[in-house]
């Protein structure tokens, strides 16, 4: 039995995000979100994406590339349960695992045709950090991957958590058009941890080369400033070291 295998990137994704927080815990919950899979050169092949087209949406395999460890844990501390129960780490899509590698279902939007980097997919709802390693992708088979009568455990019933956005007309236009409705999206998706508690605390989710700033009280999320990473200052870490799914 072969216990040497190794995984060879065969692409990299580009995303908006430099940073986890703020990314959606699951694929697929923010659509407003567009990634665009680059190949490494040895696979910039057009044969290898032919019949692509026919998909309407890809499974992503990929790496936790900022979550390695050299040790594992058997059970983590999902936020969503409150970040203080455990459950075993094969009964959650943590990040920090044995083997830190990601599966993500996401929209195929199409494929671009570039000169530099030959042929990219364009997908939306990825949840995936800037320069995520991708090992494979394969196509979502509907009669064989869709289980309407599978249940959730411990995640059932945790679906609805989404908050109101509140953001002025002004800090609005200091986002470019094109990316406003992904960071409403972001942020009605709440990416405080479930145990944070603290209205006045103010939270930076890093997004397309800028900083939104933000605190939330009462279920709504208040943008309190706009402001870009060129521009901004350092900002200590809002979300604890703790496991992110």
């Amino acid at each position: 039995m072969a216990d040497n295998l190794q995984l060879t990137p065969i692409a990299y994704i580009r995303t908006d995000f430099t940073e986890k927080f703020g990314i959606p815990r699951q694929s697929g919950l923010v659509d407003e979100l567009v990634g665009r899979v680059v190949f490494e050169p040895q696979f910039r092949n057009p044969d290898a994406l032919r019949e692509m087209e026919g998909f309407s949406h890809l499974w992503l395999l990929f790496g936790f590339s900022k979550s390695v460890r050299s040790e594992w844990s058997p059970t983590v501390r999902p936020p969503r349960l409150g970040g203080n129960k455990r459950v075993g780490v094969f009964a959650s899509r943590s990040p920090f695992r044995p083997n830190p590698v990601g599966l993500s279902c996401v929209r195929f939007l199409g494929i671009e045709h570039t000169e530099r980097e030959g042929d990219v997919v364009l997908v939306a709802g990825a949840d995936l950090l800037d320069m995520t390693p991708i090992y494979d992708i394969k196509p979502y088979l509907p009669y064989a991957d869709c289980r309407p009568e599978a249940t959730g455990g411990f995640a059932a019933g945790r679906q609805d958590y989404r908050i109101e956005v509140d953001i002025s007309d002004a800090l609005l236009e200091c986002i470019p058009p094109e990316k406003r409705a992904a960071v409403i999206a972001c942020l009605a998706e709440d990416p405080r941890p479930a145990y944070h508690d603290q209205p006045e605390r103010i939270y930076s989710m890093n997004f397309a080369g800028m900083d939104i700033r933000f605190r939330v009280k009462n279920g709504v999320a208040m943008v309190t400033e706009v402001v870009s990473k060129k521009n901004a200052d350092h900002l200590p870490t809002t979300v604890d070291k703790k496991d992110k799914k």
